[in-house]
């Protein structure tokens, strides 16, 4: 499937979800069978509730559930909100997001230490995350610079 075209030929829940990887994992928009293989579960599960007797409302919900399960949480998101509040000087705020994609390669063996799921930012263990991110991120820009 070649890039251009590529928002042209998902589904609904495709375009949903490209939209929320844009936002949220944009290292994984670019992926249209990881897309396909995601959109193409949600529709399987609104035929199956469907089939099984929920609304059209609630099957909604469950393949949304299903599109979107284990996406909640963003690495992304996260270098971004670490560059907005503690390298405000050294990042302008509307650079925080091209610095967070050349950053997040660098900072995986960080994340990698931690169970990254959907409600992980609403645990104890993310503030010892951000902290951690907080002192490779400048270790990594007095190394490399922006």
């Amino acid at each position: 499937m070649n890039k251009k075209n590529q928002s042209t030929e998902f589904s609904y829940y495709g375009l949903y979800l490209l939209k929320y990887l844009k936002e949220n994992h944009p290292d994984k928009a670019t992926d249209a069978d990881f897309i396909g293989r995601r959109s193409d579960r949600a529709a399987d599960v609104y035929e199956q509730s469907r089939l099984s007797g929920y609304t059209p409302e609630g099957a909604q919900e469950l393949a949304i559930a299903a599109l979107m399960k284990g996406l909640h949480f963003s690495k992304y998101n996260t270098i971004i909100e670490v560059l907005w509040n503690e390298f405000a000087e050294e990042v302008p705020p509307g650079e925080a997001a091209k610095v967070a994609l050349t950053l997040q390669p660098a900072l995986e063996d960080v994340f990698s230490r931690y169970p990254l799921t959907d409600d992980f930012a609403y645990t104890s263990e993310y503030d010892q995350l951000y902290t951690e991110l907080t002192g490779t991120v400048a270790i990594y820009l007095e190394e490399h610079g922006i």
